[in-house]
């Protein structure tokens, strides 16, 4: 049975990322700034509050585990949000790589894939300047952190343009680096069936060194 550490579970994703883990048996031990808000409950789930901004404490978090899955978020309201995003994931990437934890997969963005030779969503003028710099940020850990690493089993998973409250259908279409998008141009996912698709990817890996992402 396999062991995984989930940072940021009690965010939006990642809530529905270990409600999904947790409902295939796997034991989770599930990481967040306020632990207590977890609330689902479970004989396989363990609950810590740590700092991952320190890279011991990572180590020491993660040793040991089969996986890391990552659904870190420094807040959309943060006003730090895109250093310590940078800041997060160098944290996180050197903390599991000493740990000798080969597998991470991480929960990404849709802001790097494209929408046309050479355009990616970020290009295309669509997000919001609000979250502007947060997604570029993200964006930035693909290009910068994780494509140049090859010691590490590392998988970044966008989800769609739109992720939300919804259905666990299992009926979704996965691709690599092009938005998935559907007969009415739209690019939506369930939070629910990007959760199972994250799970999936867990138990049966099958992107290695890439990102992936997914949508109706």
């Amino acid at each position: 049975m396999k062991k995984v550490v989930l940072i940021g579970a009690t965010g939006f994703v990642g809530s529905a990322i270990l409600k999904e883990a947790l409902s295939r048996g796997i034991n989770v031990t599930a990481v967040a700034r306020h632990p207590e808000k977890i609330s689902e409950k479970s004989d396989h789930l363990q609950t810590v509050a740590a700092d991952i901004f320190s890279e011991d404490a990572v180590v020491d978090l993660v040793k040991g585990y089969d996986a890391v899955i990552s659904a870190y978020n420094p807040g959309w309201t943060n006003p730090n949000i895109v250093e310590d995003t940078e800041k997060g994931y160098t944290s996180i990437i050197n903390g599991v790589k000493k740990a000798g934890v080969k597998r991470l997969l991480i929960v990404g963005g849709a802001g790097s894939l494209y929408v046309s030779p050479g355009k990616t969503v970020l290009d295309s003028g669509v997000i919001p300047d609000a979250i502007l710099p947060a997604v570029k940020s993200l964006a930035q850990v693909l290009k910068e952190k994780l494509l140049p690493e090859k010691e590490l089993d590392w998988a970044f998973f966008s989800p769609a343009g739109t992720i939300e409250p919804g259905e666990r259908t299992g009926k979704y279409r996965l691709g690599l680096d092009d938005l998935i998008i559907n007969v009415n141009g739209e690019s939506k996912i369930s939070v629910e069936d990007y959760a199972k698709a994250m799970i999936d990817e867990l138990e049966a890996p099958q992107h290695h060194h890439q990102r992936f992402t997914i949508g109706y």
